[in-house]
């Protein structure tokens, strides 16, 4: 059955004058309201005022158009029951055949900052989604667009079949419409619970944004949802893996926690090595580099300033799997993207805002939301906790501040050593706090990098004074840790008989 009638609606009118010519060059009738008519009618499109269909009028500043008889019994009539054929014909109530619909940009008002209650509200869509629901439960029948890029399937379908869709293409259209209007409920809820402490309910519905190429392993499936490429684009090379993102948003915190050109290695979302400099690129690489030589291949490597070509020729001397970057400067783009399958990818604006989202994790039964760790330690907080005889010099606190931002993206147990401007021995992920001390010792060693005068970092108390002990005969001169032992009277005891200054925090960093 070829569509005669059609009712379009939008807000993102993209593509709408192209795809409503096409619908009125096969004869088809077209109602629409508001915005919309008024923008087709400046196109010299034929079209038909709603309230003229139903013979109702707009009520309410616009609140009330489309909720009629009129308008959901054309869409819900099923065109292969008698009884509803005849009660639409007793009511003359004619089908509709083709509902284009998207929806008020409720998610980009309520991301605006300084967003108010009235502004959201108003924004909340109440006609569109009714529209698209009674049309995607009619699929049979009616063919149902929320998205404009499905405008040219349409069109194109209805061109090779006398005015008809297929089945399958109202199907998956329809699917589409519960996809859409799901995430939209979802993120209105989200807006207005989020003075709750904790949300009654949780729901979550986002798009596919792409396949991935495998998750951890190569025999494990992956993909990813939701709106990534609005923080990174790929410039170069292969699909991106599970293991790739994961890496790609640790990469990226870490960077964003330093104004200074700074340069990060990661491997298995740990960073290997963090140094900054005052100016020079390449400088702040080197500092990261001589922290672990050997750890950074097949790693990832993310900068927080434009590429340039001293450091690509640098970086392009060692296999990577990924580089991150705000920007490439043409030459060193060019030079990196001789690497097939060295994935170049684009931190765009927004990712800092993007990183402080709740984090999800999925659990048996269900889903564990979390806020995230954006808790950041000032200067004065610093100079206000010292617990140690000792107050710390101005270099120590510098090297401390250093330490601490880097601790926190290292899985726990974590152990930091640093100096103001660059990490000197990482240890991470140990069961035991001593030995994650140890491996941040040895590593240190292994790269021919001196200890002496240095800062520790802990993400986690120590829960004993033996792991303070050994990063002060290390020559640790100074450890910022967040205190809160039964043990911390020994622990500050050590530190006193060592020289050392300490700092608690009275927060942890605990990374799971």
């Amino acid at each position: 059955m070829s569509i005669q009638r059609a009712l379009l609606s939008v807000s993102d009118k993209s593509g709408l004058e192209e795809f409503a010519k096409g619908l009125a060059s096969m004869g088809v009738e077209i109602l629409s309201s508001g915005g919309t008519h008024k923008f087709l009618s400046s196109k010299g499109i034929p079209v038909k005022e709603v309230s003229e269909h139903t013979g109702f009028p707009e009520l309410f500043d616009g609140r009330v158009k489309t909720l009629h008889p009129k308008i959901h019994g054309g869409l819900l009539q099923r065109r292969d029951l008698e009884e509803h054929q005849q009660q639409a014909k007793k009511h003359s109530i004619p089908p509709i055949d083709l509902v284009v619909v998207n929806l008020y940009p409720f998610e980009e008002t309520v991301a605006k900052e300084g967003v108010t209650l009235e502004d959201a509200i108003e924004n909340i869509d109440i006609g569109g989604p009714s529209m698209l629901r009674s049309a995607a439960k009619n699929y049979q029948a009616v063919t149902v667009v929320t998205d404009p890029a499905d405008y040219p399937t349409v069109l194109a379908e209805m061109k090779e079949r006398n005015g008809d869709t297929t089945l399958s293409t109202r199907e998956r259209l329809a699917l589409k419409v519960f996809q859409r209007t799901a995430a939209y409920d979802s993120a209105i809820a989200r807006f207005l619970n989020k003075e709750q402490e904790t949300a009654k309910s949780f729901s979550v519905s986002l798009p596919l944004y792409s396949e991935l190429r495998n998750g951890d392993n190569p025999h494990q499936g992956a993909s990813l949802y939701g709106n990534f490429g609005d923080y990174f684009v790929k410039l170069h090379g292969k699909e991106l893996s599970y293991t790739n993102v994961l890496d790609i948003e640790s990469a990226a915190a870490i960077a964003l926690e330093f104004r200074r050109p700074t340069v990060a290695i990661l491997k298995h979302t740990n960073p290997c090595g963090v140094g900054c400099a005052d100016e020079d690129l390449r400088e702040a690489w080197e500092k990261a580099f001589e922290t672990d030589k050997q750890a950074p291949f097949g790693g990832v490597i993310v900068i927080n300033r434009p590429m340039n070509m001293a450091l690509a020729k640098v970086i392009g001397e060692i296999h990577t799997d990924v580089i991150i970057a705000p920007d490439y400067e043409s030459d060193a783009r060019a030079h990196l993207q001789k690497k097939k399958n060295l994935r170049l990818m684009q931190m765009l604006p927004g990712v800092e805002d993007a990183l402080r989202q709740p984090v999800i994790k999925s659990a048996p039964g269900g889903l564990m939301v979390m806020d995230s760790d954006s808790k950041a330690l000032g200067l004065d907080a610093i100079e206000s906790k010292v617990k140690t005889e000792r107050p710390p010099t101005k270099e120590e606190i510098e090297a401390m501040r250093f330490a601490w931002r880097v601790v926190k993206h290292v899985k726990s147990n974590a152990i930091v050593f640093a100096s103001h401007d660059r990490t000197l021995g990482i240890g991470a992920g140990q069961m035991s706090r001593v030995d994650s001390c140890r491996i941040a010792i040895w590593k240190a060693k292994e790269a021919g990098l001196s200890l002496e005068g240095s800062a520790v970092g802990s993400d986690a108390f120590f829960p004993f004074p033996d792991g303070l002990i050994s990063c002060a005969e290390a020559g640790a001169t100074c450890a910022i840790q967040p205190g809160g032992s039964v043990k911390d009277p020994e622990v500050i005891a050590a530190a006193n008989a060592h020289k050392m200054a300490m700092v608690f925090t009275g927060y942890r960093h605990f990374k799971h």
